[in-house]
Formats: structure tokens, C-alpha cells, sequence
């Protein structure tokens, strides 16, 4: 994960498909602080507009839980677009949100998060441009909840599915495999 131009064209200068501007990193570096819903969408916009620009390869972007409620979240898919980004992910969070690592995180019921991702796919432009859906839920949860929770947005129209924190090689296993046939 990118987050300074730094890192961004190093990153750009290896041998990657793609670029993914990490949340955490891109406010560690630009507030000096951890990733606690500090940063406001356009700072994380032009975070994304910079690195997308001064980079060759396609670009794909932390959005947090969206930057607010569902009008914010079409803004934001518009927004990444229109500045160069291919993808964004937006986490099953409440706002404000923390770093999907750390303990106490809240979530969002898995309608609230369905509701997020039609709205994100609806406000795309670009039919190629992916909306990302990732869920924070396995470490408060358990892994067949988070699983159920990324079954729901597939449906809703994810084009990527996004579950964090996975616990051993075992549970990467088991979530490919349960994922194998999704469209």
C-alpha cells in the first residue's frame, strides 16, 4: 500500500499490476496520526488526485466508510473517478470509523452497508471503474458472519469483496473457497 508520492512511485517503478493507497498510511503521513475518521474526503481526494496523476499504473483507493451518509458516498465515487482512481473500497463501518486492526470497532447492520454499495455502484460513470466492499466485521464477529456479510454486498453489486483481518492461512482457504463461484 501506497500513501505519499513517495511510496506511490517507487511502488509504480516495481513490478505491480496496480497501486492501492492505504487509508492508515496516507493519514499516518499527511496528519501524523492514526486512522480514526481524522481525514475529511477531500483531503483523501487530493491524496488520490496527486498519486493517480503522478503514476503510471491504475490506482486503487481507501474511502473509508464513504465520508458520511449515502449522498456522500455517491459523491465520493465521483470524486475518486473524476481525479483517476480504477477502485475504491468502502468498509462496513460506523462513522467515525477506526483502522479495521484495532480493537472497539462499531459497524454498520449488513442493510446499512448493502445500501452503501448499491449507492457506490449506481454513482460509478465508468462501468469499469470497481467498487470494492470490504467488511471489518471478522474480528467482532467470527469468520462465517463476515463470509454471510460479503455474500450480501456481492449481491448488492460489489465487484470486489474486501474481508479484513483473516486469522491464519486456514481462514484465507476457507473464504476463497466459499467465494470460488461468485460472479
Amino acid at each position: 500500500g501506497v500513501y505519499d508520492m513517495v511510496s506511490a512511485r517507487i511502488a509504480d517503478n516495481m513490478n505491480f499490476a496496480a497501486i492501492y493507497m492505504t487509508g492508515y498510511g496516507a493519514v499516518a503521513s499527511y496528519l501524523g496520526l492514526a486512522d480514526a475518521g481524522l481525514a475529511s474526503f477531500r483531503d483523501m481526494l487530493t491524496r488520490v488526485g496527486h498519486i493517480a496523476e503522478g503514476t503510471s499504473k491504475p490506482l486503487i483507493a481507501d474511502a473509508d466508510t464513504g465520508y458520511g451518509g449515502l449522498l456522500n458516498i455517491a459523491q465520493t465515487v465521483k470524486g475518486y473517478e473524476s481525479v483517476g482512481a480504477c477502485a475504491l473500497h468502502i468498509e462496513d463501518q460506523v462513522n467515525p470509523k477506526k483502522c479495521g486492526h484495532t480493537p472497539g470497532k462499531q459497524l454498520v447492520s449488513t442493510e446499512e452497508m448493502v445500501m452503501r454499495i448499491r449507492v457506490a455502484v449506481d454513482a460509478k460513470s465508468d462501468k469499469n471503474f470497481l467498487v470494492i466492499a470490504r467488511t471489518d466485521s471478522r474480528s467482532n464477529e467470527g469468520l462465517d458472519s463476515a463470509c454471510r456479510r460479503a455474500e450480501a454486498y456481492a449481491s448488492a453489486g460489489a465487484d470486489v469483496l474486501f474481508i479484513e483481518a483473516p486469522l491464519s492461512i486456514e481462514e484465507m482457504k476457507i473464504i476463497a473457497q466459499r467465494f470460488r463461484n461468485i460472479p
